[in-house]
């Protein structure tokens, strides 16, 4: 059976995540004139940008150390899906609710980076 989640399937995700982030960096910039929206379009855009790089470096990493950067991607982009994408839709007129789950989002980033650094311990190890 083939693997679906490794760097082949979590690295173009990271991409489109990154073009996600600045396509609503710049709506926010450019076509929301209320502050509130504005401040939740450009904190979900910051936080999506970060961690859309952060797969990449996990895998990077995870090449260094000889290990899987699968679960640290998956965090970052578990993480950019549901703490970017309920800010996302908040700023759309969603449902206040919504704020209640962002932080899983934030747990997930948090998750990620330590997975990363117990990934990352291992660069210039030999063998």
């Amino acid at each position: 059976m083939a693997k679906i989640w490794t760097p082949r399937t979590y690295l173009p995700l990271a991409a489109l995540s990154g073009f996600v982030s600045v396509a609503v960096g710049a709506f926010a910039a450019h076509g929301v004139h209320e502050a509130r929206p504005v401040e939740l379009l450009k904190t979900g855009a910051l936080y999506e940008m970060i961690h859309a790089l952060a797969v990449f470096a996990a895998f990077a990493v995870a090449r260094a150390s000889g290990r899987s950067g699968g679960l640290a991607a998956g965090l970052f982009l578990f993480g950019s899906l549901v703490f970017s994408g309920t800010l996302y839709a908040m700023a759309f007129g969603g449902p206040r609710i919504l704020g209640a789950i962002t932080p899983i989002g934030g747990v997930a980033f948090l998750a990620g980076w330590l997975v990363l650094a117990w990934t990352a311990r291992k660069v210039g190890d030999e063998g």
